[in-house]
């Protein structure tokens, strides 16, 4: 496992379009490509992005393995200025340094697609203090690479330490990421991509080629067609940044909405349950809210005026009263033989509190 830092360029000179469609986004489809390539690796692998160009080296994103940031980043970058290498190689060490998991070897990879305005011995001697703090550094040189050879070959004899560093120069004519899928820069420990299982994909590969593709990622094997295999999982990643975005915005807005409508969906059961109540109740709850009701009756005239307490009180007029009560609640449930001697029942009980 790793952890990387991208320097990228972007100066003006990667206005160019001598590497189609430009240096830059020549370079930038391959940085995708290769941050892709490196977190499908190991899944404890991580990678950074700074730029090099500018008013100083700016770091855009810190070693993540989340590839999503590192696609998103990558469509911020703005072309300006002049490129700086030494004062982004520090940056990118700097970063590396504090990286959270110190188990990770430390790599920065350089984009060099402008001419490099250091001298020779000052990028040896930042090369041996690379060396020296176990900096492993990958350099693709094009655009002027007849131009930083003779700086770059003697930047990498000082920092190469058994094989662990590289350089690639592309010339102009060749896509530049077709150029880099076949070189080291790609590749992981075993010769294998970085892409479709890790180290010995290759061996289960060849000996489950007539399978279809069953067992690889999309269906593609990785080892056969490296760069659609990247491709797929670059625009899958993509495509997951834009759907969260999405839905970030979609719940905000499903949150307002369903403050303000929920006093209509609380009302509403309530209001449901109030016109299925008559239609529902078994005897037994017509019971009750009938002998309610006739409580609710009784109620008003033990509490009335001294005048009106001193008639009810006769017996006869008692009586009279409560037959005739009686008589009200059970033509409204005549249907109910059962029913209405319960309320004949209730109601004789209630004559002794009433006097």
């Amino acid at each position: 496992m790793e952890a990387t830092m991208v320097c990228i360029d972007n100066s003006e000179w990667t206005r160019s379009g001598d590497y189609a469609p430009t240096r830059f986004k020549a370079q930038t489809d391959a940085i995708n490509l290769l941050a892709g390539a490196k977190t499908e690796a190991n899944a404890e692998s991580t990678v950074g992005v700074l730029t090099m160009s500018g008013k100083t080296p700016r770091v855009l994103v810190t070693p993540t393995p989340d590839l999503g940031k590192i696609l998103t980043c990558m469509t911020e970058i703005s072309i300006e200025g002049e490129c700086n290498i030494s004062a982004a190689v520090q940056i990118a060490q700097l970063a590396l340094k504090h990286r959270q998991n110190k188990n990770q070897r430390q790599r920065i990879i350089i984009f060099a697609g402008s001419p490099i305005s250091e001298d020779k011995e000052r990028l040896v001697k930042m090369a041996k203090k690379l060396k020296k703090n176990n900096v492993a550094v990958d350099i693709v040189s094009f655009g002027c690479e007849v131009e930083n050879q003779e700086k770059l070959e003697a930047f990498h004899g000082a920092v190469n330490s058994n094989d662990n560093s590289h350089l690639v120069i592309v010339p102009i004519g060749p896509v530049l990421i077709d150029v880099l899928l076949s070189s080291p820069i790609f590749q992981i420990e075993g010769g294998n991509y970085g892409f479709g299982g890790g180290p010995g994909a290759g061996a289960a590969g060849g000996g489950g080629g007539g399978g279809g593709g069953d067992g690889y990622e999309f269906g593609v094997d990785p080892n056969m067609d490296p760069e659609l295999a990247l491709a797929l999982r670059v625009s899958l990643e993509e495509e997951r940044a834009r759907q969260n975005a999405a839905a970030g915005t979609t719940g905000a807005a499903a949150d307002g909405a369903g403050a303000s409508s929920a006093g209509p969906a609380t009302a509403t059961p309530s209001a449901a349950a109030a016109g299925m109540s008559d239609m529902d109740m078994d005897e037994d709850a017509l019971l009750q809210q009938a002998l309610a009701m006739s409580m609710a009756i009784d109620e008003p005239e033990v509490a009335a005026t001294p005048a009106a307490a001193a008639a009810a009180a006769t017996p006869a007029a008692a009586a009279q009263t409560s037959q005739e009560q009686a008589q009200t609640l059970m033509e409204g449930v005549d249907e109910d033989d059962e029913l209405a001697l319960a309320l004949s029942l209730s109601m004789q009980d209630a004559e002794p509190e009433a006097k």
